[in-house]
């Protein structure tokens, strides 16, 4: 049977990373942390910050352990509250 839902295809326990792009600053890079430790636990080395060429704004990558679909997306649905978020993959 071909799987065909984001749930189906991803095996939990799982590396996941979440990317959010915003305002640069550390207001956006601790609100993106902060959304994601509601559900599961943020190593310090599992964030990464890449500024824009300008530096107006900032990409920021976490690498968790996700261990159920419903932790992706409630911290999905808590990334998209942050409020300097211009874009999340």
């Amino acid at each position: 049977m071909e799987k065909s839902t984001a749930e189906e295809l991803l095996e939990f326990p799982c590396h996941y990373q979440f990317k959010a792009m915003g305002l640069a600053g550390d207001r956006f890079k601790t609100a993106i942390v902060f959304a994601i430790e509601k559900y599961v636990t943020v190593p310090t080395d599992a964030v990464k910050c890449r500024p824009s060429g300008k530096g107006t704004y900032q990409a920021i990558s976490v690498l968790v352990t996700l261990h159920n679909y419903q932790q992706l997306t409630d911290i999905y649905a808590e990334i998209n509250l942050v409020a300097d978020l211009k874009m999340l993959i």
